[in-house]
């Protein structure tokens, strides 16, 4: 055993072989990609959402309209979207998220 290993014990499968551990190693990052990715899917989602609804809300002539508004309307619609898929969204990505992990062959929870 090496002295690295004496200080990393959680790291050390404790049948000895290391493919276990690089194998869940990778899984784990797999799951971290698409964790990510089923986010970034609906906060894109989300973006359509508002923009789509930012457009029948009529614009006031006095303080608002012209091009610029359109403009910044589409980057609130933006971070409104973001913000709402970091706070746990709308439940877009945890279906994406569990239908990806099929894809991958991978179980829902890990394990």
């Amino acid at each position: 055993m090496t002295s690295l290993a004496l200080f990393t014990p959680a790291l050390i499968d404790p049948t000895g072989s290391q493919a276990a551990t690089a194998t869940s190693a990778a899984a784990l990052a797999k799951r971290g990609q698409i964790a990510t990715t089923a986010k970034k899917f609906e906060a894109s989602f989300l973006t359509t959402m508002f923009e789509t609804m930012f457009s029948s809300v009529p614009t006031d002539s006095v303080f608002g309209g012209g091009p610029g508004e359109d403009m910044w309307k589409s980057f609130l619609a933006e971070a409104m979207a973001n913000q709402t898929a970091k706070k746990g969204g709308i439940g877009v990505a945890s279906s994406v998220e569990r239908e990806m992990l099929k894809l991958q062959g991978l179980t829902e929870s890990a394990k």
